[in-house]
């Protein structure tokens, strides 16, 4: 099992010091079994952080993201969190004044982010196959920039599916209606 821990470590410290030494835009550290951001990557990349527009720790064993990665990776456009064990997001979420695309699909969201209607430059918000019931349909409204929120596989109340369709100008990906048994 060291050896196995050893290795992940030996990789994301490789992907870090590629993005550092080549100064490429994006850190991919998706599948690194990482439980939480290593905090000796904020001293890594210090002298890159504001060229990092694309971030991704897709399928890791994350429970939460913390304030000083976002206040850290203030640049980015896209952030992938995919596939780990998010059910919330820090309210910092709110300074990516340039973030346009979100994945937070496959986490343990029970309710909408809603830090996230706040974040301006916004356009894609993925959330399928979490646990979102309730879905704050105004404050979607408000969100200039949305052009797609992907709620599939979310056990969406059913009025909310009724009251979201005329209201937003976006893109609503649901799974379709199950048919209501019949008695």
């Amino acid at each position: 099992m060291q050896k196995r821990m050893g290795e992940a470590v030996a990789r994301v410290a490789r992907k870090v010091n590629d993005t550092v030494e080549n100064k490429t835009d994006s850190l991919d550290l998706a599948n690194c079994k990482l439980m939480t951001f290593p905090v000796g990557i904020y001293k890594a990349m210090r002298s890159v952080t504001e060229g990092i527009h694309r971030i991704s720790l897709a399928n890791n064993e994350l429970k939460s993201i913390t304030s000083r990665f976002v206040t850290t990776f203030s640049h980015l456009t896209e952030l992938n969190l995919a596939g780990n064990y998010l059910h919330r997001l820090p309210e910092e979420i709110t300074s990516l004044l340039h973030l346009r695309a979100i994945n937070l699909s496959r986490n343990r969201f029970r309710r909408f982010p809603e830090p996230l209607a706040a974040v301006p430059a916004l356009e894609t918000i993925d959330l399928e196959e979490n646990e979102i019931a309730e879905v704050p349909t105004d404050k979607l409204a408000s969100m200039a920039s949305l052009r797609s929120l992907n709620l599939r596989a979310n056990p969406v109340d059913p009025e909310v599916r009724l009251l979201v369709r005329p209201l937003v100008p976006f893109d609503l990906l649901l799974s379709p209606e199950e048919p209501i048994p019949k008695a």
